[in-house]
């Protein structure tokens, strides 16, 4: 998957892009790690029971210089994206999606298209 300026995680709605007031420190407060190569990354589980159990995640991955990003939701290991909106029994999974992608759009990472 390229990094791209708008990113619709599969079985959601909504298109985000990166907010034009978007700072390197609030990444940083938010808990992204930064790799070798400067991209900023964020792992986060979706088990609202624990956030230490292995299970479906969220990953975004942002540029260096804020030209692009990624987003998805992955199995426990990240390599496979899963549709998280399409099974009833996994709402809990969405409704702690919705919280950490609130918490993005009110810190200025994120924003609705």
């Amino acid at each position: 998957m390229a990094f791209t300026k708008e990113v619709n995680v599969k079985g959601d709605n909504v298109i985000y892009t990166l907010n034009a007031n978007i700072k390197k420190y609030t990444l940083l407060d938010l808990g992204f790690t930064t790799k070798n190569n400067g991209t900023f990354v964020l792992e986060r589980s979706l088990d609202s029971t624990s956030p230490f159990n292995q299970g479906i995640k969220l990953k975004i991955m942002i540029k260096p210089d804020f030209s692009g990003f990624k987003m998805s939701t992955t199995t426990a290991n990240g390599m496979q994206s899963v549709n998280i909106f399409s099974r009833e029994q996994d709402a809990p999974l969405v409704e702690q999606y919705h919280f950490l992608i609130q918490e993005l759009l009110e810190r200025e990472v994120l924003a609705k298209k």
